[in-house]
């Protein structure tokens, strides 16, 4: 049998269905933690934010309607959520080291050394880009979104997005050069 949609499931959550709500939340947790952490660069602020999108969507299930994904919904909360942040002023950019990334498995010395180094680099880079471009990267990375989705998302339309991944790609590119 296969899997129930996460729209089947925000419908079954929206009418009752708590383990509905714990599928969904083990489905999106990871992605979306770090989607947050990438949008703020600090992991206490990062974990406040994610807190504040999953008791915005237990307020307003009630209201859920399958207008568009789940996943898009969703990040739109949480892009709605570092916006708010952002404009009260309450967010200084900082960049903080844990961002998740962890080199391969069983590794040489000089691999791993050289893997830290990159990993390292790739975080400065991320911090570096424009917020716009930054956000559209981890939402395509992180969250597998669609170009039409993170537009949705973001309230931009495709080529927007197009555009920003585009710029994004080149600086981290740029950035991480000798490491591909």
């Amino acid at each position: 049998m296969p899997e129930p949609s996460d729209e089947h499931l925000m419908l079954g959550y929206r009418d009752g269905d708590a383990e509905a709500f714990a599928t969904l939340y083990g489905r999106h947790r990871g992605p979306l933690y770090r989607y947050l952490l990438h949008g703020c660069g600090n992991s206490s602020i990062a974990e406040e934010l994610f807190q504040d999108v999953w008791t915005n969507l237990i307020r307003v299930r009630g209201t859920y309607r399958v207008e568009a994904s789940f996943k898009t919904w969703l990040y739109r909360l949480a892009h709605n959520r570092l916006v708010d942040h952002y404009r009260r002023g309450q967010m200084p950019w900082v960049c903080d080291e844990d961002l998740g990334m962890v080199p391969d498995p069983a590794p040489s010395q000089d691999q791993l050394a050289n893997d830290a180094d990159c990993v390292q680099r790739l975080q400065v880079a991320l911090c570096r880009l424009p917020a716009a471009q930054r956000e559209a990267f981890v939402l395509r990375e992180e969250a597998g979104m669609s170009l039409e989705a993170i537009g949705a998302c973001a309230g931009v339309g495709r080529e927007t997005i197009k555009s920003r991944l585009r710029y994004a790609l080149k600086t981290l590119r740029a950035a991480l050069e000798d490491c591909l």
